[in-house]
This record gives C-alpha cells, structure tokens and sequence, in this order.
C-alpha cells in the first residue's frame, strides 16, 4: 500500500428504513466485490497485528484481507475457515467494533477497517458458489457427544470432527442453531444463513439429532453408556431474567426469549398465512433494557405493531452494551429511547392486562464491577409510562437443566454457571467439557466460538494420549 492511508471507511448499503420498517428482510446488505476491494485497500497490513489479538477465535485477519485485495477469495475463505467455521453469521453478527476493529490501528485517527463487512463479503462468495469441505484428519474411533447446537457446539463439533471424531450434536428445538436461530432477528441474521452454515457442519461428518432434552430425555450417564468418549455441554443462557417488581405477571408482559423464539423460531411474524403461531403487540409497546436482545425486541415489535416502541435503560447511551449499528439502526427506524429510566412495577386494568410501566429516574455514581457508573435512583422522582406490551430484556442465565440433573457437575450458585478448568474447560465431572454462556454467563457468539475452539483441542488431547 502506498500513499497516506484512507481514513474512512466504505460505507455498507442498507436497505431504505421505509422498507425495512415494513417487512423482515435484512438491512445490511453487504459488500458488492468493487466496494470490498476498496475496503480492504484500506488494511495496513501490520507487522504485529493487533487485530488478530482481538479475535477470539484467533483469525489470520491480514493474510484474508490480503487475499481480497488480491482478488484470491478462495484462499481468503481457506484462510478464515482455519479458525472459524461460521464466517457468514460472525460477519454479521459479532460486535467487532469492541473485538478486532476495536484493536486496529487505523481506528487511532480514522475508521478501523471493516473486518466483519469483509469477512461476510467472501462467506457469502462461497455460499452462492458452494461450499468446499477441507481435507479432515484419519478416522480415530473415537466419538463426541455435543450438546446444544448454537454456536459454541456448531464450532466444537465442527473443529473435532476436522480433527478425525465421529461427533453427533443434540439439540432440545426443533431447528439447530441455538440462540442463531431463535434469537437473532432474520432483518440481521437471515435463517438462510444459519441453516447454510450448519449444513456446512454436517458436510464435515457431523450429525445433528434435533427434539433432544439432555437432562430429561437422556441424561451424561446414557452418552457414556452408549459409547461416547467424551461430552461437550454448550446450552447457552436461555433462562430468562425477570425483574420482580409488582405486576410483572400481567398480561402483555414477555420475556425477550419468549418474544423472540414466537418471532424468529416460529416465525410469528408470518402469522396467520404461513405460521401458526400468533404474537401479541400494542400500540404502546415498552423494552426494558440496554443490550443487543433488547435492540432486537425494539426492532421486532416496531415491525410487528407500526406503532410506539419505546426503550427503558437505566443508564445512558454511552453505557449501553448493544452494537452501536443497531442503536443506530433502531433510532432510525422510529424506536424512542428514555435513559436514566428504571422500571420498579407494572400496572393493570381490570382484565390484568398491562397499562403502565412505574418508572423511577436514576443518576449515574462511581463504577460497580461491569466498570460502568452504577445507576441510584432519585427518590420520590416516580413517573408513569403508558405500555399495552411490554418485552423485558435485562440478561439471561445459564440453562439450568444439565447442572440440575448431573450431581457431578460443580455449579456456581450465586450465578448458575458450571464450574471449569479455565485451562482446559473440562468441568468436576471426568470426560465432560463446557463453555461459552453455560460458563461465562451471556456474551457474545464469538467468545462462545472461542470457547468452543478450545474445547475441542481440550477434548482431542485427552482423545488421543
């Protein structure tokens, strides 16, 4: 590269908000093969990569970029697919801009470079052209039971079956995909997507067995004594958190993973033609919370009501963990936002349906542990907002089913996480392994990627001594 660098990105197309306000279509709609090439032109090629070091599954992120700069798109999939085996899906959905563009250089005086944008650009390349399956180590005889089929499974399975495992994942939904498919909005991560690159898992020799409970209808005991070697637990965080304050059992009151499983799993925005699953909006609809889940619920409802979407946090803008694309995005498309805001109780009519979310102001004081100002509420400050559905979306716990029935298993009890060597992520019980939200609690796809990616060396290693 020549010349002084370029210090603005290209900008990706979205589609027009009066079109996306109406319909589920996707809104970014990616790099076209001359704007990509621009983009990667941009890339400093770094000696010591700082961008690498913010990947959590450990990209080669210069040498693809390279490759698309050079026109080379399939060695910049081979050169992605070294580390990642879902490209397409973390192309959209991981929060780079805290991850590896938040590590590039370019970053200090200008715009990072768009890795996401990029890494999606070639993804959807070799999906329009088809997939092409790597070369996988010899056959070892041994086998690996995955649990749960989001992304911290479809990554282990997908990496130990490279690694010569015969691997069978188990799914409790009727669709694979975990969180993928039941929790991400098709407006920014189509199910087309999700299904391709589970497809690609099974090229690898992977087979996924969906309508399975472990916990209820097998239990760990039953892997082992079928014949599996060893067992990986990724079943996520899919318990929700409620707020328990007054009220919060009236009518019209959702879960954010209620909400979003009746949108995106069974497709309730279809409802009545082509789904069979009815969802509830008003014209009042109320969010409460400041993350990802709750710019997707906002966004959801927005499209599902054409009405008022308003959005509760307790803190301000600049401490919202959400991308800052989808507040953007959100904003945007009409979604009101109210901050320093936190709700304490719900009121009903004489049906028990919800009417109003009790709101009391905050102010923000010293940091608590997350290293962000701690909200205090202003006393006697009570305020009223008017709500007819109201989406709580302030976190998920771990799933608590295995833990619950696998004694074996050591549990954090504050938190409801299992318990794992950080080195190797093998829990208390011998030959089983966890990670990514069932660990850490609610993150992010790609440290749960991350989290499978390590499992899977854990596991081969203690395969093949």
């Amino acid at each position: 590269m020549s010349g002084k660098p370029k210090l603005k990105r290209v900008p990706m197309r979205e589609l027009e908000v009066s079109k996306r306000i109406r319909s589920f279509d996707e809104v970014a709609l990616g790099y076209n093969e001359e704007e990509a090439i621009a983009e990667a032109e941009r890339c400093l090629q770094c000696k010591n990569p700082k961008c690498v070091e913010g990947c959590p599954v450990g990209i080669n992120i210069p040498e693809f970029i390279r490759h698309i700069r050079n026109r080379e798109y399939e060695e910049a999939i081979k050169t992605i697919k070294l580390a990642n085996n879902l490209p397409a899906i973390c192309g959209r959905v991981c929060p780079q801009e805290n991850q590896c563009e938040g590590r590039c250089v370019l970053g200090i005086k200008g715009d990072p470079i768009n890795i996401g944008g990029l890494e999606r650009f070639v993804a959807d390349l070799e999906l329009s052209r088809g997939f092409e399956v790597p070369e996988k180590a010899p056959d070892t005889g041994r086998s690996v039971a995955v649990i749960g089929s989001g992304p911290a499974g479809l990554t282990a399975a997908g990496d130990l079956a490279k690694m010569g495992h015969n691997v069978v994942v188990f799914e409790a939904l009727h669709e694979p995909g975990g969180v993928l498919t039941y929790g991400i909005p098709e407006f920014r991560l189509p199910k087309r997507i999700v299904k391709a690159e589970v497809g690609y898992i099974e090229k690898l020799g992977v087979k996924i067995k969906t309508d399975v409970v472990v916990g209820k209808t097998l239990t760990i005991e039953d892997l082992f004594q079928e014949g599996f070697d060893s067992v990986f637990i990724g079943t996520g965080a899919g318990l929700p958190a409620f707020l328990n304050v007054p009220g919060e059992n009236l009518c019209g009151i959702y879960s954010a993973n209620e909400f979003l499983i009746r949108v995106n799993l069974m497709k309730a925005y279809k409802f009545p033609y082509e789904s069979d699953t009815p969802i509830k909006v008003g014209s009042e609809n109320v969010v409460i919370g400041g993350g990802n889940v709750a710019m997707d619920s906002a966004r959801c409802a927005l499209r599902l009501s054409q009405k008022n979407v308003t959005v509760l946090y307790r803190r301000t803008e600049k401490e919202m963990p959400a991308r800052r694309d989808e507040v953007r995005r959100a904003r945007e498309e009409g979604v009101n936002f109210r901050f320093l805001t936190q709700p304490v109780g719900f009121l009903g009519d004489d049906r028990g349906q919800v009417r109003k979310v009790e709101c009391i102001r905050m102010r923000l004081g010293e940091p608590d542990r997350s290293g962000r100002p701690r909200p205090i509420p202003i006393e006697g400050s009570n305020f009223y907002v008017d709500a007819d559905a109201v989406i709580v979306a302030i976190g998920q716990r771990p799933n608590p089913m295995i833990p619950k029935t696998t004694p074996k298993i050591k549990v954090d009890e504050r938190r409801g996480t299992i318990i794992v060597n950080p080195e190797t992520l093998e829990t208390s019980f011998k030959g089983v392994f966890a990670g990514g939200d069932i660990v850490t609690g609610a993150a992010t796809v790609i440290s749960a990627m991350g989290a499978g990616k390590k499992a899977a060396r854990s596991i081969h290693k203690s395969l093949i001594k």
